[in-house]
């Protein structure tokens, strides 16, 4: 909760709002074109906005037929980005993903050199098909240019293009002959994104626009410099001291070795959320509060982003496994514990 007074210390600037008001816009117009391929999952949708809002990167989860490639694809589509899908398997090596060197003629005749032929991560979307089917030799290439935005290649460095954005699926089940991600890997993630089965009527309009011919083809609705200018405003927003303290506080209590930790946290969990959880917290409660139509974040903001922020950060333990308590339930009840300094 915020007082009237700190609200007025934390006044948006009046261009902040134009743009924020033009973000919204687009943002119900992205909406409305990605529901021309995408039947229901608004909330995944959303989550996939305050990640891009947000420059971080998503790890969406979910069984094979549950259109996370279609999504990501339709995404790259209605933002007018450049898009490479690259399908993990257990052979890829990293410059398969970064790129190599190759010898080609020069103009000089008679003389060849080196040239760097670029790979697929040289897009604005990269869709990481089944990231944990692949070797941790060609993960940790990925995710060096998920955190550094760049590749290294025969000690040259080259730029990632700006946005740049990874979005990972990774299948729950059929585990045999992968390789799992490590946690310090899997932090690299802003958001653990979950897929879920569409309910029936979603089901129903799915095999009736997949039957009947072509789909609608999606209209573009925003350019990558406006995107940009978008994730700059969103950067830009206020936050409250007391929402510092809020999400610092929220992180704090996940760790089983602090000693203001919980019993019942100490009896489930095996390790705690570390700070890069408290960035992606107020940075996507930030997107989620502009996308809300709000100029000022807030606790329920907060709130909303702590499941697909700490759902892959919290390690629960053969205890909670045994009495049927999962990672949700831990951030639940961590939630409903926790009273803010100010208020």
């Amino acid at each position: 909760m915020i007082n009237s007074d700190e609200s007025s210390a934390l006044a948006t600037s009046n261009d902040d709002i134009q743009i924020i008001k033009k973000l919204q816009d687009t943002a119900a117009s992205m909406r409305k074109e990605l529901s021309k391929v995408i039947v229901g999952q608004e909330e995944v949708i959303e989550k996939l906005l305050i990640c891009i809002l947000s420059r971080g990167h998503g790890l969406l989860m979910g069984v094979p037929g549950l259109a996370k490639t279609t999504l990501v694809n339709a995404v790259a589509e209605v933002m007018s980005l450049d898009f490479s899908r690259i399908q993990f398997t257990p052979d890829l090596m990293p410059s398969d993903i970064t790129g190599t060197d190759i010898l080609q003629d020069t103009d000089e005749p008679g003389k060849r050199a080196f040239v760097f032929v670029k790979g697929p991560l040289f897009a604005n979307i990269i869709l990481a098909d089944e990231i944990n089917r692949t070797p941790p030799k060609t993960q940790s290439a990925l995710l060096e240019a998920m955190q550094e935005k760049r590749v290294t290649a025969n000690g040259k460095i080259y730029r990632l293009p700006q946005p740049f954005f990874v979005l990972a699926t990774q299948n729950p089940i059929e585990q045999e002959g992968t390789y799992a991600l490590p946690e310090a890997q899997l932090d690299r993630f802003m958001f653990l994104i979950e897929v879920e089965y569409p309910s029936r009527d979603e089901e129903r309009e799915i095999a009736r626009q997949t039957t009947r011919g072509p789909s609608e083809a999606i209209q573009s609705c925003i350019t990558g410099e406006e995107l940009i200018a978008f994730q700059d405003v969103v950067e830009r927003l206020p936050v409250p001291d007391s929402l510092y303290d809020y999400a610092v506080d929220l992180i704090r209590a996940t760790r089983p070795r602090e000693p203001e930790a919980s019993e019942w946290l100490k009896r489930w969990v095996s390790w705690g959320a570390g700070p890069r959880a408290v960035q992606y917290l107020i940075r996507g409660a930030k997107a989620r509060a502009v996308l809300q139509g709000s100029y000022l974040v807030r606790q329920e903001d907060i709130q909303a982003v702590a499941y697909p922020v700490l759902s892959h950060r919290l390690v629960t333990n053969f205890q909670a496994q045994s009495e049927g308590i999962s990672v949700k339930d831990v951030i639940t009840r961590l939630i409903d514990e926790l009273v803010p300094q100010s208020v």
